[in-house]
């Protein structure tokens, strides 16, 4: 008796394909062109400053605007530098120490609260959260005159510590990193404490280095904040080598507006260096801390 020989059916090496509806395509388009769309809108009052800043001074009312430079007068930046109606060295100094001290000190404040509240169980925990959160509420002018009283009755006033101080911690800053904490996983903390690990050592070595999108994102919110801050030195600050860059670029208006516009611009297009400055160095250490957070099964 012969076996009958049993063929047994090979796959096709063709898959199907699905195949995507033309409104699959459609959306697509739209989503982009709804994308270029908000990016020009963005991008045109920065496109506008910066090719007005190399413009004559006659030239920047002139209308409609012209969103790229028609002429390239690299001395108005020369001229800002030099300025007789402004000491740039000494405010471009002091809002440049002023950012980075209240960035330092909110990156430590908040990390370490945020660690507390996070990986800590300790009575009222959760109702002092609370607290910090309902701060958040508060709009920051209402608590500008309570700010003022007390920085005048510690004797702070006309002085730098009269910007840092108040800025030390954030309820945002502590909200943002403790969401941060939170998403860590437990086992790390149950690792570093069988190996005999104290808390500050668990938050300063462990935990600390794997939140770094929060803080990288916390630090370029904060130095914005503190650079661009104009209300905080008009109210605390009376002595003129004590005034931060937005006060000068103000100064540059002279009386009535009457200052040079182009002068004026390059001003601003300057105060912007250090800010993006800022954010391509930040965005590293997001980059390297998604990377820390990967962990393996």
């Amino acid at each position: 008796m012969t076996a009958i020989p049993v063929t047994t059916p090979t796959a096709s090496p063709r898959r199907a394909r699905h195949r995507r509806s033309p409104w699959w395509y459609l959306g697509e388009l739209l989503i982009w062109a709804f994308l270029i769309v908000m990016a020009i809108i963005e991008f045109a009052p920065i496109s506008w400053i910066f090719a007005t800043s190399l413009r004559n001074p006659a030239d920047s009312f002139k209308l409609p605007p012209d969103f790229w430079p028609t002429a390239f007068h690299w001395e108005n930046y020369l001229a800002v530098i030099q300025s007789p109606r402004i000491q740039f060295l000494r405010f471009f100094w002091n809002s440049l120490k002023i950012a980075l001290l209240v960035t330092a000190a909110q990156l430590l404040t908040c990390s370490m609260a945020a660690f507390a509240f996070a990986r800590l169980r300790f009575p009222g925990r959760d109702l002092l959260f609370f607290g910090f959160l309902s701060s958040m509420m508060v709009p920051a002018t209402v608590t500008l005159i309570p700010t003022f009283i007390l920085i005048r009755q510690l004797g702070l006033m006309d002085s730098h510590w009269a910007l840092i101080l108040p800025a030390t911690t954030s309820a945002f800053g502590v909200f943002l990193l403790r969401q941060q904490f939170m998403s860590l996983p437990g086992e790390l903390v149950d690792a570093a404490k069988i190996d005999g690990a104290s808390f500050l050592r668990i938050y300063w070595q462990v935990l600390l280095p794997l939140v770094g999108p929060g803080l990288s994102a916390l630090g370029v919110l904060t130095f914005l904040g503190s650079w661009n801050n104009f209300i905080g030195p008009l109210l605390f600050l009376r002595s003129w080598e004590n005034y931060t860059f937005p006060i000068a670029i103000v100064n540059l208006q002279g009386y009535m507006g009457t200052g040079n516009r182009a002068h004026v611009l390059a001003g601003v297009m300057i105060s912007i260096f250090p800010t993006l400055l800022f954010f391509l160095l930040a965005q590293r250490f997001v980059i390297r801390g998604i990377a820390l957070t990967g962990l393996k099964g």
